[in-house]
This record gives C-alpha cells, structure tokens and sequence, in this order.
C-alpha cells in the first residue's frame, strides 16, 4: 500500500468509499500501487495496467490495454471517441463495486497476462491524423515549434492532434495551439506536469515552476 495513495483517498471528498474498495480489489492481484498522473496507478514491471478515478458523476477503473481483454460480462466503455487502447468500468456507488468484485478481478487478472504475454494495442498511425490548417499556419512562423513537435513522441503528437481538431471553430482551434506551446517546447505531452500549468499533478516536486 502506497503512503501516496493514502493521502489521495483521505484527501478524496467524493467517491472515497468506492475508490477504496476498488483500491482493495486491485491489491488483493499484487500489482505494484503507484500515484501516477494524480491518481491511483497499478503496475507489473514498471508497464502500466489499471487506475483508478473519479469524475463528477462516476468513479471508474481504466484498464491502460483494454481494448484487448475479452469482456465477457459486456461492462467495458470506451471512455471517449478517440480512445484507441483504454476502456473503462464506471461505478455511481458501492454496492455495484462490491456486486462485480469478483469480475473486477477477474478484468485485471486478465489484464495482466497480457501484460506478460506481450500483447500489443495496434494504434492508427499518426500520420493518418489530420493536421490542422491552424497548425501549419503557426509551424510556418514558428519552425522552431514545428521542429519540437515532430520531436515528440507518436503518442504525444496524437494526443494533441486529437485535441486541436477535435475544436468546431478556427478561432478555437488557434487558441489551443497557442496554450500549448510552452508544452510541446518543453517536448511534453497534453497531460504531462508543468507547474503551474495543470493541478492534476500535486506529488510533483516543482522542478518545472520557471516555465510558468
């Protein structure tokens, strides 16, 4: 047990009773119990396997290679349109968690052989990813930029690919771009921490403030 994720449940004012039965039911498969991204992580050699979170209205646990367990009990979502790997089983209350403890663990069980068996999600490519007109604009007068971009990892491209397109308007969609600047200089991705940017990442040690 993670003094970290200790102080996450205790400090938690929603879903702390269902986040800690689901924090049980993960323990009780001997993963590694890490915080990562602000929230519960459970690994196997360092590769990540299942989280937990909570939303306004659900608290979940994510499966990192979901779209590859067999969902035998139909109870996966895809947590939004883009999501090529992760799936999701949501809760509103206890007694769902305490009524699928059994399949919950039977999920990351599963979850973990294909860790071992080195399963693979086959991703689309990035380049099958629309870049946006916004985008090439601002690479054109900032090379700089477009040279750390394409610096980044495939996995990072997408993920801000996904978020500028995903905008209906051109004024939007060049707000975003401009936000994001200071990250894909620094050669992070969309959630990654840089103080004073995000407050999803209070266990970060504030190395990144001068950025601000």
């Amino acid at each position: 047990m993670n003094p970290e994720v200790d102080k996450y449940l205790n400090d938690s004012a929603k879903w702390k009773a269902e986040q800690t039965a689901l924090r049980q039911i993960i323990l009780d498969t001997f993963l590694n119990e890490e915080l990562k991204w602000g929230v519960p992580c459970y690994t196997y050699n360092k590769a990540n396997i299942v989280l937990i979170h909570g939303f306004k209205d659900y608290c979940a646990i994510l499966f990192h290679k979901g779209v590859l367990l067999s969902d035998p009990d139909k109870v996966l979502i895809t947590p939004t349109e883009s999501s090529q790997s992760a799936r999701q089983i949501r809760f509103t209350n206890l007694s769902q968690i305490e009524a699928l403890s059994q399949v919950i663990a039977a999920y990351v069980f599963e979850a973990i052989e294909l860790e071992k068996s080195g399963a693979k999600v086959n991703f689309k490519p990035t380049e099958a990813y629309e870049t946006p007109e916004e985008l090439k604009t601002i690479f054109t007068s900032k090379p700089e930029l477009e040279e750390a971009f394409y610096k980044l990892t495939p996995g990072r491209q997408r993920g801000y690919l996904l978020h500028f397109g995903s905008a209906k308007q051109s004024a939007t969609k060049t707000s975003r771009i401009e936000a994001c600047i200071p990250r894909i200089k620094l050669g992070k991705g969309l959630t990654d921490c840089i103080c004073g940017l995000s407050k999803r990442f209070p266990s970060c040690d504030g190395s990144h403030k001068s950025l601000k």
